[in-house]
């Protein structure tokens, strides 16, 4: 049988994978990806922009993303009914990080951004404005996810050490 210390253990270290995960993701794109796609022709960056928003829809991303926001949300449930003090805030506050910063700025900022991007053309010449636009604002929330869950991540460990001294 797994006790609620186990458990709460399993939670937080499955959290810290997706964290770690999303992180990396989330880090080439603001690196490297949205660097290489602004110095293509407008055309061409919408194009392979809209054909990543379409591809990272797949059930990987998906257990990874939403599957963190649940280990996430019950690892903060496991941590106010632990009876625990050491290391618990650590723990919740990296859970909230990724809730907040990560999951929360996804689902209102960048999808709806991405959304918006899919339905223009890329040869249209006036999707070279909202091209633009699009690079400089979804990339700057991006930097908010990737430092949000790269955060979370070191908070869920500093957390899951507290928790074992």
């Amino acid at each position: 049988m797994l006790s609620s210390d186990h458990l709460l253990f399993a939670l937080t270290f499955l959290a810290i994978l997706g964290c770690g995960l999303m992180a990396g993701l989330f880090f080439v794109f603001s690196v490297a990806v949205m660097k290489a796609f602004a110095r293509l022709p407008s055309a061409q960056g919408i194009a392979a922009m809209q054909s990543i928003n379409v591809a990272i829809v797949n059930p990987v991303f998906l257990a990874v993303f939403f599957g963190t926001a649940a280990a996430c949300t019950l690892v903060i449930a496991a941590s106010l009914l632990s009876g625990r003090e050491s290391g618990v805030v650590y723990l919740i506050l990296g859970s909230i990080l990724y809730m907040v910063g990560t999951f929360l700025v996804t689902v209102v900022f960048n999808v709806p951004k991405n959304n918006a991007l899919a339905s223009v053309s890329p040869d249209d010449p006036d999707s070279s404005i909202l091209w633009a636009s699009y690079l400089d604002k979804w990339t700057a929330w991006n930097h908010v996810r990737t430092i949000s869950a790269f955060a979370a991540m070191a908070l869920l460990i500093l957390g899951l050490c507290c928790e074992r001294t």
